[in-house]
C-alpha cells in the first residue's frame, strides 16, 4: 500500500433527518431506529462499516436522536437481567450492538443537507480519506459493495462512489454521473455529476446511491460550496468539482453495483427489505415463506 493511500479506517453515518415520509412512527422514534425484522436500520449499516475494516464509525446526528447514542451504548440493567435469568442467546445480542465499533457523535444542528452534515465531520476526520455511508440505504451483506469501494480507492485514490443503473422514469429520484469505461468490468471513472436531473437532461442511468468513499479534499470544496437544490449544500455538487479537477483531490470513480440494495427511506421498499430479509432467515425463514405462499394464493383466489 503506498503512502499516497494511507488505509482508511473511519466511517461516517448521517442520521440527522426527519423521517416525515414514515409519519407518525417517526413522531418520537428516529427513523434510523425502526426495525428490520428484529434489529434497527441502522444497525445494518454500522455492522456493513465493520465488515468493511471501518472500526472507527461518526454518526451525524440532531434533535430527537438520542435513542441512537443509546442503542450503540452498554445497557448494564437490561444485560444483569438477561445475566440472572441465563438467557444467554438474548443477553449476546443486546451487547452485540455495543462491541461494534467505536463509536462518535456530533450534531449537525441545522438540516442543510447531505454536504453540510458530510462537513460536520471533518474536525473528527483529519486529513484522510473516509466512507459515507447513508443509513436508507441497506446493502445485503452477501454483495460487499463498500469493501469493492475500498480497494478501488487504494488502487486508484481520490473518491470513489456506488452508482447502481436505474430505469430512465427514475433518474429523476437519484444523482445521476456522466462515466468513462475503464478496464475494470465493474468500475467507471466519473467526468460528471447532475443531482436529480430529468430524464432528459440525465448524462447516464448510472444513478449515485447511498456509499461513498471520499478523499478529505472534498471537505475544502464543501466549505466553500453554496447551498444548491432545496436550498441545502449538496455532496453532489462538490463531487463535481472534483471530478472537474483532479488536482484538487484526486479522480472520482464509480463501482457499477448490482447487488442486493433496499431502500428503507420508502415505505414500500422498507416493506419489502423486512419480507425478504425474514425469508432468508434460518430461525424465521421456513415457516415465515410457508405462511408468505398460502397468504399469497388466497389473494390470488380472491381477485
Amino acid at each position: 500500500m503506498s503512502q499516497s493511500h494511507p488505509r482508511i479506517s473511519k466511517a461516517v453515518i448521517p442520521a440527522a433527518g426527519l423521517g416525515t415520509r414514515f409519519l407518525p412512527a417517526t413522531k418520537a422514534t428516529p427513523k434510523e431506529m425502526l426495525p428490520v425484522v428484529d434489529k434497527p436500520a441502522i444497525q445494518y449499516v454500522v455492522e456493513e462499516a465493520v465488515s468493511a475494516g471501518l472500526d472507527d464509525v461518526l454518526m451525524v446526528t440532531g434533535r430527537n436522536k438520542r435513542p441512537l447514542e443509546d442503542h450503540f451504548d452498554r445497557n448494564y440493567e437490561l444485560e444483569s437481567a438477561l445475566g440472572k435469568k441465563g438467557d444467554a442467546a438474548r443477553l449476546a445480542k443486546v451487547q452485540e450492538s455495543s462491541d461494534l465499533a467505536t463509536m462518535h457523535y456530533v450534531r449537525q444542528g441545522d438540516p442543510k443537507g447531505l454536504g453540510h452534515a458530510v462537513l460536520c465531520a471533518a474536525p473528527h476526520v483529519g486529513d484522510e480519506p473516509f466512507a459515507v455511508l447513508l443509513g436508507d440505504d441497506l446493502i445485503d451483506p452477501r454483495d460487499p459493495l463498500l469493501q469493492r469501494m475500498i480497494e478501488v480507492q487504494q488502487e486508484h485514490g481520490g473518491s470513489v462512489i456506488a452508482l447502481m443503473e436505474v430505469a430512465p422514469e427514475q433518474i429523476h429520484l437519484y444523482g445521476s454521473a456522466a462515466v468513462e469505461a475503464t478496464a475494470d468490468a465493474d468500475v467507471v471513472k466519473v467526468s460528471g455529476l447532475v443531482e436529480k436531473p430529468t430524464a432528459e437532461e440525465a448524462p447516464s442511468h448510472y444513478a449515485v446511491i447511498g456509499r461513498y468513499v471520499l478523499d478529505p479534499a472534498v471537505f475544502g470544496i464543501l466549505r466553500k460550496t453554496e447551498p444548491g437544490r432545496g436550498g441545502e449544500i449538496q455532496l453532489t455538487d462538490a463531487l463535481q468539482q472534483l471530478a472537474a479537477d483532479e488536482t484538487v483531490g484526486g479522480p472520482v470513480h464509480g463501482v457499477v453495483f448490482k447487488g442486493r440494495r433496499y431502500d428503507t427511506g420508502d415505505r414500500g421498499d422498507y416493506l419489502r427489505a423486512i419480507v425478504r430479509l425474514a425469508c432468508e432467515r434460518e430461525d424465521l425463514g421456513p415457516d415465515f415463506r410457508a405462511w408468505l405462499r398460502r397468504y399469497v394464493t388466497e389473494e390470488m383466489q380472491q381477485r
